[in-house]
This record gives C-alpha cells, sequence and structure tokens, in this order.
C-alpha cells in the first residue's frame, strides 16, 4: 500500500478531531433513527405459520422460545439449492456468537427458509452453525414477508421487494423481520429490513470500514462478489 497522505502529528491529529466530530454526529443520528424503530407501530400476524425444525413442527410463537421479541432472518436457500446463498452465509457466520447474548435481553434470532429440513441441515453441519433453522416449505411465510418469488415474476423483470417493485436476480431474497409476543398471547410484526438495511448485521463489514482500504470492493460486478462460504476461499 502506499500512503495517499503524510503529515505531521499536530495535522494528523486536527484531522482525527474533525472526523470525531462527525462521527458523533452519526452516533447521535443514528440513536434517533433507533429510537424512531422502536416507536413503529405494530401490525397483527393473522396467519397461522407452521415451520419445520429439527425437534417437530413449530408455530410461528413456538419460536419466540420463551422470550418476548423474535428476530426471523430470512436466508437464501430455495429448494434444491445445493448450498446457501454466500452472502447469506457471510452474515450467518456472526449468528452463533450473537444468540447467547440476545438471549439475556429477552431476544431469540433464527433463521427461516424455504428449503426443506432435509436441505437445510445438512448444509448448517457443513457450515458449523448451531443456530436454529427453520424451514417454511409448507406455508406462505417467505412469500407473504416478501422475500421469495415465483420464476415467472422474475422473467417478468420486476417483483415486490424492499417495499417497491423492481428487479431482482433470484427467486430467494435476503432480509431480516422483527416479532413480538403481547401481553394477550397474540404475534405483532414490528418491523422487516432488506437489501442494504441488512448491513448493520455485518460486524466484519464494521471492521473494514475501519481499514485503510475500507471494503475494498470497487470495480468488483457487485459489491459482495469476492465473499465465499467461510471454507471456500483459497487461503
Amino acid at each position: 500500500m502506499k500512503p495517499e497522505k503524510i503529515v505531521s502529528h499536530a495535522d494528523w491529529l486536527a484531522a482525527r478531531k474533525d472526523l470525531l466530530a462527525k462521527e458523533k454526529e452519526f452516533t447521535r443520528a443514528r440513536d434517533a433513527i433507533s429510537a424512531a424503530r422502536r416507536d413503529m407501530p405494530w401490525e397483527s400476524v393473522e396467519a397461522a405459520y407452521v415451520f419445520d425444525g429439527p425437534a417437530g413442527t413449530r408455530t410461528l410463537s413456538d419460536l419466540f422460545d420463551g422470550r418476548d421479541q423474535l428476530m426471523v432472518y430470512h436466508f437464501m436457500k430455495g429448494p434444491g439449492w445445493e448450498a446457501g446463498c454466500p452472502s447469506c452465509s457471510y452474515l450467518a457466520d456472526h449468528f452463533d456468537p450473537a444468540v447467547i447474548h440476545l438471549a439475556q435481553r429477552d431476544v431469540s434470532l433464527v433463521a427461516v427458509s424455504r428449503a426443506p429440513l432435509a436441505e437445510i441441515e445438512p448444509f448448517r453441519r457443513r457450515m458449523g452453525w448451531t443456530f436454529p433453522w427453520y424451514s417454511s416449505s409448507g406455508c406462505d411465510f417467505n412469500r407473504d414477508y416478501h422475500v421469495s418469488f415465483t420464476q415467472e415474476e422474475i422473467d417478468g423483470g420486476e417483483v415486490y421487494y424492499n417495499y417497491e417493485r423492481t428487479g431482482f436476480p433470484a427467486t430467494e431474497a435476503p432480509g431480516l423481520s422483527v416479532f413480538a409476543l403481547g401481553d394477550d398471547g397474540a404475534v405483532y410484526h414490528t418491523y422487516s429490513t432488506y437489501g442494504r438495511g441488512l448491513d448493520m448485521f455485518l460486524t466484519t463489514y464494521h471492521f473494514l470500514d475501519h481499514a485503510p482500504k475500507g471494503r475494498d470492493e470497487d470495480g468488483l460486478p457487485f459489491s459482495m462478489d469476492w465473499v465465499r462460504l467461510h471454507n471456500s476461499y483459497d487461503d
């Protein structure tokens, strides 16, 4: 690497303090957005979704596992796919360390895919993951939360994703949906995010954002083109 600019310590410190002011402004803005997110209204979940898991079938309320809050990562793995999406796998590599800490804050984190459980389990074992992962193959959960599309929709050039009509290259898409268990025992949908909204959950990216080269993705066919399954990198 070649340095772009060499300065004295005094000049470096002045530049760092200028950036620190911007970082603090960003932190305050992020806190305000997080507060607005928590203030979002809730909607009742009326459908009776049933999922397949290693211990048998589970309803959406069962996935809370005794807690009041549930986060569902919509993992891109469709029926017949030999492996999960590399980008989703990159994100899922961050789940296992977080699960135990989230549980202390009354949150359960699970993944859900449209692939049958018999196709999910071998891939989960291959990747060494232990977080809960369920199949929605027997219900419309993925369709209702706009992360699964028909081939006809893809061929037609537009699907409904990230709250707009847009082109999309695959029949499965990534996302995160959040649910709350009400005092009345009902399940409520509180939030969903898709696309770049999932960036917040990629710890590796946040490390890279502090490195001199940053994410170093300029010139790639798409931003995550460099990502591989964690046991498939050349080195």
